[in-house]
């Protein structure tokens, strides 16, 4: 990001409230607070961040499978029809991401819905309307899920692994996936957010308050912040690794990779034997092509993959970045 656009003020902002937002009535005069500087204020740098493509939203991410479905998929397009396929995939409202990557199988894609059917039903629509066979790469276990970037560097940067092994049971309760689409889709800019919010689901603000909280403390929602756009932070350099992993092994080299610096996603997918016979997936997100492959290096040799055959996946173009699809239609905000 261009330093004449941002200032350390927009820096503390960027770098610290990427999760943690307070939630409570009037969560930005306490962010507000913190920085240093009038609500009014930061409720304009929020706006002006959002305006220039540095932020997608302050809201919610979803953990994947709770309330709604998704799945990772790919095509293989031509290069001459990238752009159309590309646009096909990314006009369906349940697709969250699209990226070219380097690989024959070149676009790929998260596909979310309410249910399995919906996504289902997503990515059949999507190979009738780009005559192309469809990859779908279903989660079987997450390892590290956290798109929170630090601004110092990727080299520097740590995370805190969450395990899923603790996590309470959710079962859906009545409104949940209205209220957790208004999130994904983003708080409004105002004074007091989850009162414009309740105002859209018809449900009292300190319900709604109290209900966020709740899918929080269950992980529904790993993190409320902002949501940077990484490329407008300089991460450009973005490589899915993934590798053929014995069954009896890959629980064990997952949990290694994950805990590598530099390592934002990693996760157990469907294999197919035939045609993609991975199952163990990693994203490193760097400014630099180098740091990539010195952070992957390291992870590999961390995870004892270090002479294990893998494929590596940079990522050339996004298409579409927003958030999930969590409710149907007419249940969304």
């Amino acid at each position: 990001m261009d330093r004449d656009v941002r200032d350390t003020v927009d820096e503390q902002l960027l770098e610290n409230w990427q999760r943690g937002m307070p939630i409570v009535r009037q969560p930005f005069a306490e962010m507000s607070k913190a920085l240093g500087i009038d609500e009014s204020a930061l409720l304009e740098r929020l706006e002006r961040l959002q305006a220039l493509g540095i932020i997608a939203r302050v809201g919610g991410v979803v953990r994947p499978n709770t309330l709604g479905a998704s799945t990772l998929a790919a095509v293989a397009a031509p290069d001459l029809e990238v752009d159309d396929v590309a646009g096909i995939i990314a006009a369906e409202p349940g697709i969250n991401h699209v990226y070219l990557r380097e690989n024959d199988w070149n676009l790929w894609f998260v596909a979310t819905g309410p249910n399995r059917d919906d996504v289902d039903a997503t990515l059949q629509r999507i190979s009738e309307k780009t005559g192309r066979h469809v990859l779908d790469l279903r989660l079987e276990k997450p390892y590290h899920i956290d798109l929170g970037f630090a601004l110092t560097g990727a080299e520097s940067q740590q995370h805190e692994i969450q395990s899923t092994a603790g996590l309470q049971k959710y079962e859906p309760q009545p409104g949940d996936r209205e209220l957790a689409q208004c999130l994904t889709n983003g708080l409004p800019l105002v004074t007091r957010p989850f009162e414009a919010i309740a105002a859209q689901v018809d449900r009292p603000e300190d319900e709604v308050i109290a209900r966020v909280n709740e899918l929080c403390d269950v992980s529904v929602f790993p993190r409320i912040g902002v949501i940077v756009r990484h490329r407008a932070l300089g991460w450009r350099s973005n490589a899915m690794v993934i590798w053929d992993i014995p069954a009896n092994d890959v629980d064990r080299a997952g949990a290694a990779l994950a805990a590598a610096p530099g390592v934002n996603l990693c996760y157990r997918r469907t294999r197919h034997p035939r045609e993609w016979p991975f199952n163990l997936y990693c994203m490193i997100h760097a400014k630099t092509r180098d740091e990539a492959l010195r952070l992957l290096q390291h992870a590999s040799e961390s995870a004892g993959l270090e002479h294990t055959p893998r494929l590596i996946l940079f990522s050339l173009r996004c298409f579409k970045q927003t958030g999930a699809l969590v409710a149907p239609d007419k249940e969304a905000a």
